[in-house]
């Protein structure tokens, strides 16, 4: 269970995040730009960890000197060393938060119990609609755009044993246009929700607001 409780210790210093992504890291941009303008408080992002040594979201943390690694599958025999030297990885950052920004692996089943109630994903639809095994990145919007809907948006949950399943914390809805692309939709779904509630997210984790309770959040304080 996460909540005031289990982040008493880290408001005596700052919440330390490690930031998890594989591409370009534009919600790792979003955070790095929330702590410096203090959108996102108690909080300091103690590292990031990709797994593509290609990954843009690398170069936005030398930037902006924070600690970074790449851990690629590709670099080891098997995915069982793999596993293990990601969770070492993280492991080493000391996190009370991981938070997965984009990141396109599946976490090891050891790291999701060790991190319990303290990881969290940002997925760009509205959770349940669009989720699941194969759908991220522009899959999501194309799927949004095939079946026709109206709305939809992003949510932040915790990480457990499924695929986009675990408690959420916080959705937002964003309208979908006529003549849209899976681009021009991503994009917008992006600047209006993905940029804006994972930042929020971690302020309120952070500060002990978020508390889960048979599997549901429940946010207040």
């Amino acid at each position: 269970m996460l909540g005031a409780d289990s982040m008493k210790d880290s408001r005596q210093g700052k919440c330390r995040i490690a930031v998890m992504v594989s591409g370009g890291g534009t919600n790792l941009q979003a955070v790095i730009d929330g702590v410096k303008d203090g959108t996102i408080t108690n909080t300091e992002i103690a590292g990031v960890i990709s797994n593509n040594k290609n990954a843009y979201a690398l170069a936005r943390a030398q930037e902006n000197h924070i600690p970074s690694r790449c851990v690629s599958p590709k670099d080891y025999e098997s995915r069982a060393v793999f596993n293990e030297k990601l969770m070492e990885a993280v492991d080493e950052l000391a996190p009370d938060l991981v938070v997965l920004a984009g990141f396109l692996v599946v976490i090891p089943p050891e790291m999701i119990r060790k991190y319990r109630n303290r990881m969290i994903n940002i997925h760009p639809s509205l959770i349940p609609s669009f989720c699941g095994t194969g759908y991220y990145g522009l899959k999501v919007h194309e799927a949004a755009l095939a079946r026709g809907v109206k709305l939809t948006g992003a949510t932040v949950h915790f990480v457990d044993e499924g695929t986009d399943t675990g408690p959420i914390i916080l959705q937002k809805a964003v309208e979908v246009q006529q003549g849209d692309t899976p681009e021009v939709l991503q994009r917008r779904v992006m600047e209006q929700a993905e940029w804006k509630i994972l930042p929020r997210a971690i302020d309120l984790i952070a500060n002990g607001k978020v508390t889960v309770q048979d599997n549901r959040t429940v946010i207040g304080g």
